[in-house]
């Protein structure tokens, strides 16, 4: 952003590419926007509420009270009970600054723009699936984003132990960390002890918190 704080991140895992999308704050930036190339993506409102829901087999659109007010099918998924509902182009401004546009299933764009530069990255992607529901509205977070706010957590910790050395190079005493990255490092290990995670996925997220 123009004011020097981090807007947009794509990270590599193995085979696997994800992009971010911060909110415009120095500190405790929300996460505005998530894409994987698995499929999976998410748009969020200013409160961290879901808005935008996407996955291999289609979309939806929710309003700020969690209600859902548009859903789609991919063409190359199998159709879900009911007729389908193709997808009308969406187009949503996170902030003054970034933008999502969703005009189909490989063509999903995320624009950054300031300052009279531009940036576009393409995250949409092709994945063909044998069946299935649509996500459901709950904010429901994928192996993916866990890793990648795993990451995110790392990232920002060596940040910070950066700064304070940069501040005070003459002192070996180890510092307290910073109050919102342990409760971060917590909040993203309590998401992954459900039943529904993996141990493998448990112990990968906590070796890269924790390295």
């Amino acid at each position: 952003y123009p004011s020097g704080h981090l807007a947009v991140t794509v990270v590599r895992e193995g085979s696997r590419l994800a992009c971010v999308v911060q909110e415009d704050k120095r500190r405790n930036a929300e996460i505005r926007a998530v894409f994987s190339s698995s499929g999976r993506g998410a748009c969020y409102y200013p409160s961290g509420a879901v808005w935008i829901n996407v996955s291999s087999q289609g979309g939806q659109c929710l309003d700020r009270a969690g209600r859902r007010v548009r859903r789609w099918m991919w063409p190359s998924s199998v159709a879900s009970p009911g007729p389908r509902v193709p997808l009308r182009p969406i187009f949503l401004s996170l902030n003054r600054h970034v933008g999502v546009r969703i005009l189909g299933q490989d063509r999903v764009t995320v624009s950054f723009l300031a300052m009279g530069q531009q940036a576009k990255f393409n995250v949409g992607t092709k994945v063909q699936v044998s069946g299935g529901q649509l996500p459901p509205p709950a904010r429901l977070l994928g192996e993916d984003e866990l890793v990648l706010l795993a990451l995110r957590v790392r990232i920002l910790r060596l940040c910070d132990r950066l700064r304070q050395r940069l501040r005070f190079p003459s002192s070996e005493r180890d510092r307290t960390e910073p109050a919102y990255l342990t409760s971060q490092s917590a909040k993203l290990l309590r998401l992954c002890a459900t039943p529904d995670s993996s141990d493998k996925l448990r112990s990968w997220v906590r070796a890269i918190v924790n390295a």
